[in-house]
C-alpha cells in the first residue's frame, strides 16, 4: 500500500484487518473441511521434511565403507519414495477438500454483493459507473479465492516447513546454521515488505486506470448508435487509448520495480545459501558432519528457500488482493438511502386511492424539484399529468415507487403513508409502462413473464394479445424464444413498448402508471392499445404522464405542472375553457398536427 504522510497506511492496515475478519463468516459453512485441509497440509509438510532426512541416511550408508557398498539400503529407498508420494497425496487431498470452502465463499460473497446492489437506492445507481463496478466486483470476489489460496497453499505451508526445518537444525547442528537461516529469512522478509510497500501505489493506479478504461469501453459500446450517428469512433478510441497509455506507463514502472525487488530477493537467498553451505562443507572437513549431513542441509535450504523465494510474489499478491477486496467491502458498506422501518407493515390496498399531501422534494440543497404538490386520485379514477420537460412529472412517479423519500409532506395509498410500509409490498401493487423501456437480454417470453413469474404460458400469451404484439411474436423465426438483445436493442421502440405493456398487464396491479406508454407506436396500433388500456384501467387507479394531449382527453382529471408546481387542474373541457397553459399546449399540438 502506498504510504503517504497522513497516516493512510495505518488506516489501510486496519481496514485490511477488518476485511480479513469479515471473511470468517464465509468460511463457517465448511469449517470442518477447512480443518481437514489444514491437517492434510501439516501431513504433507511432515512428509516433505522427512525426505531430506532419509536422503541423509541413504548417503551415510554409502559412507566409504566397502562392505556397505555391496548392500542397497532397500528400506530407506522405499521410505524415500513413499514419503515423496505421501507429500504429493496430502497436497492433492488438501486442494480437493478445500475447493468447496473456497468456491462456496466466492459464491456467498458474490450473492451478497448482488443483493446489496439491488438494495441500494436509485440515487446510487444513477451516479454509478457500471463498467467500474463490474470490474471491481469481478476483482473483489476473485480476491477471496486468491487470498484463501495464498493462506492455505503458500503462507501456512511455508510457516510449517520453516518451523520443522528450524527445529531439526537447532536440535542436530551448530547454532550458526540456525542463526544464518533465521538471519537470511528476516533480512529477506524485511526487504520484501519495505520494497513492496514502497511500490504498492503503482498497483492502485493500475486498478484505478483499469476500471476507468473499462467504464469508458462499456459506456461507448452501450451508446454504440450515438457514436455512429456523430462519426465519433475516433474520439472514443482516442479517449480509451489515452487512459490505456497512462495505464501502460504505470504498468511499466510496476514491472521495473518488481524486477528490482526480485533481484534483491534472489541476492539475499543466494548469499544465505552460500554461507550455509560454507559452514556445512567446513563441518565435513573437520569431521563434525558427514557427507549425508551436508547433503541434508543443502536439501533443507533449497527446500526452504524455493517456497521462500515466492514469498515476495505472495506478499505482493496478498496486498493486491486486499486492495481488490477492499473495493468490495467498501461497496457493501454503502448504506441504502431508502430503508424500511423495523417491522414495517405490508401495504393493504383495498381501493387504490392515491394522495399527494403537500409534497415537496429536492434531490439536493441546490436542486429543488417539487413545491407543495397536492392532489388526490380517487379509487378507480384516472389522473393525467402534463407539462413541459423539467416540470417534475417523472419525479412524481419515482416518489410514488419510493425510490426517494419526500422532503416534505406525505404520499398516501388508501390512507397509509408509503414511508411506513414495506417497499416490497408497495411496489407489488404498482405497475408501470415506462417511456424508455429497458428489456433483459433474454427471450420475449421471459421479458413478458417478468411481470408475474407465476403466470402460466396461456396467461403470458393472453397479455401479449391484449398488448397487440402476439402476432408479431408468432411471426419471428424463434417465436417466443427470440432473444431481444441487450436492453432490447433488437426490437423497435414500438415493439419494446408493447412488450412492456404486456408485462404490466400480466402483473395486474392495483395502481397503474403510464409514462408516455404509446409514444413509439403508429397511429393505428396506438388507438387499439389505448382501447385496451382503457379496459384494463376501468376499475384501476391510473396515473398517466403524457405529452400528446390527444391521448388523455378522457381522463377524470388533468393536472398541468410547471417548475415543480401544479398550475392548473380540471377536466379536458374545463381546462380548454379556462384558456390557460393547457389550452395553449393544446393549440400548439393541434397546429403542429395540421
Amino acid at each position: 500500500m502506498y504510504i503517504n504522510h497522513t497516516g493512510e497506511d495505518l488506516q489501510g492496515n486496519r481496514r485490511d484487518y477488518q476485511n480479513l475478519r469479515q471473511l470468517l463468516p464465509y468460511l463457517s459453512a465448511y469449517k470442518g473441511r477447512a480443518l481437514i485441509a489444514l491437517a492434510c497440509l501439516v501431513l504433507a509438510k511432515l512428509a516433505t521434511v522427512a525426505v531430506p532426512l532419509l536422503l541423509k541416511e541413504i548417503i551415510d550408508k554409502f559412507d566409504g565403507k566397502e562392505e556397505q557398498l555391496l548392500v542397497l539400503p532397500v528400506g530407506l529407498l522405499i521410505g524415500y519414495g513413499v514419503f515423496r508420494l505421501l507429500s504429493s497425496l496430502f497436497n492433492e487431498l488438501r486442494d480437493t477438500v478445500f475447493a468447496r470452502v473456497r468456491y462456496h465463499a466466492m459464491r456467498e460473497l458474490s450473492k451478497r454483493v448482488m443483493q446489496h446492489l439491488h438494495n441500494l437506492s436509485l440515487r446510487f445507481h444513477l451516479e454509478r459507473k457500471t463498467g467500474a463496478i463490474s470490474r471491481d466486483l469481478e476483482r473483489g470476489t476473485r480476491s477471496v479465492a486468491t487470498l484463501m489460496n495464498f493462506m492455505v497453499f503458500s503462507i501456512f505451508p511455508i510457516a510449517i516447513e520453516f518451523t520443522l526445518v528450524a527445529f531439526i537444525l537447532l536440535s542436530n547442528y551448530a547454532w550458526v546454521f540456525a542463526v544464518v537461516t533465521f538471519g537470511t529469512v528476516i533480512i529477506y522478509v524485511i526487504f520484501t515488505f519495505l520494497v513492496t510497500e514502497w511500490r504498492m501505489h503503482y498497483r492502485h493506479d493500475m486498478n484505478r486506470l483499469d476500471s476507468q478504461a473499462n467504464t469508458h469501453a462499456f459506456d461507448s459500446l452501450i451508446n454504440y448508435e450515438t457514436v455512429k450517428y456523430f462519426n465519433n469512433e475516433g474520439l472514443e478510441q482516442k479517449r480509451y487509448d489515452d487512459i490505456l497509455q497512462e495505464w501502460e506507463e504505470v504498468a511499466v514502472k510496476s514491472q521495473s520495480t518488481m524486477s528490482m525487488l526480485n533481484f534483491g530477493q534472489g541476492a539475499i537467498i543466494a548469499l544465505g545459501v552460500t554461507v550455509i553451505m560454507f559452514f556445512a562443507a567446513n563441518g565435513v572437513v573437520n569431521k563434525s558432519m558427514s557427507i549425508g549431513d551436508l547433503v541434508m542441509v543443502n536439501a533443507f535450504m533449497l527446500q526452504l528457500f524455493i517456497p521462500l523465494g515466492a514469498l515476495g510474489i505472495i506478499y505482493r499478491q496478498i496486498k493486491y488482493t486486499l486492495a481488490d477486496m477492499d473495493l468490495v467491502f467498501k461497496l457493501l458498506k454503502q448504506e441504502p438511502e431508502i430503508k424500511d422501518d423495523l417491522d414495517a407493515p405490508v401495504l393493504a390496498v383495498s381501493k387504490g386511492q392515491v394522495q399527494f399531501d403537500n409534497v415537496s422534494f429536492a434531490y439536493n440543497e441546490k436542486r429543488s424539484i417539487l413545491h407543495d404538490v397536492d392532489f388526490d386520485i380517487p379509487a378507480g379514477k384516472t389522473l393525467a399529468v402534463v407539462g413541459y420537460s423539467g416540470g417534475g412529472k417523472s419525479t412524481l412517479v419515482r416518489l410514488l415507487f419510493r425510490f426517494y423519500d419526500v422532503t416534505k409532506g406525505r404520499i398516501l395509498i388508501d390512507g397509509q403513508n408509503i414511508k411506513n410500509v414495506s417497499q416490497d409490498s408497495l411496489r407489488e401493487n404498482i405497475g408501470i409502462v415506462p417511456q424508455d423501456t429497458i428489456l433483459f437480454n433474454e427471450s420475449i417470453f421471459y421479458n413478458i413473464q417478468y411481470g408475474n413469474l407465476n403466470a402460466t404460458e396461456e396467461e403470458v400469451k393472453q397479455a401479449a394479445k391484449m398488448a397487440h404484439i402476439y402476432d408479431f411474436i408468432e411471426s419471428l423465426p424463434d417465436g417466443w424464444d427470440s432473444i431481444v438483445g441487450e436492453r432490447g436493442l433488437k426490437l423497435s421502440g414500438g415493439e419494446k413498448q408493447r412488450v412492456a405493456i404486456a408485462r404490466t398487464i400480466l402483473k395486474k396491479p392495483a395502481i397503474l402508471i403510464f409514462d408516455e406508454a404509446t409514444s413509439a407506436l403508429d397511429t393505428g396500433t396506438e388507438q387499439a392499445i389505448q382501447k385496451t388500456l382503457k379496459e384494463i384501467s376501468s376499475d384501476t387507479t391510473t396515473f398517466i404522464i403524457a405529452h400528446r394531449l390527444s391521448t388523455i382527453v378522457d381522463a377524470d382529471m388533468i393536472m398541468v405542472m410547471e417548475a415543480g408546481k401544479v398550475v392548473e387542474r380540471g377536466s379536458h373541457q374545463t381546462l380548454l375553457n379556462s384558456k390557460g397553459r393547457y389550452a395553449e399546449m393544446w393549440d400548439l399540438q393541434r397546429d403542429s398536427a395540421e
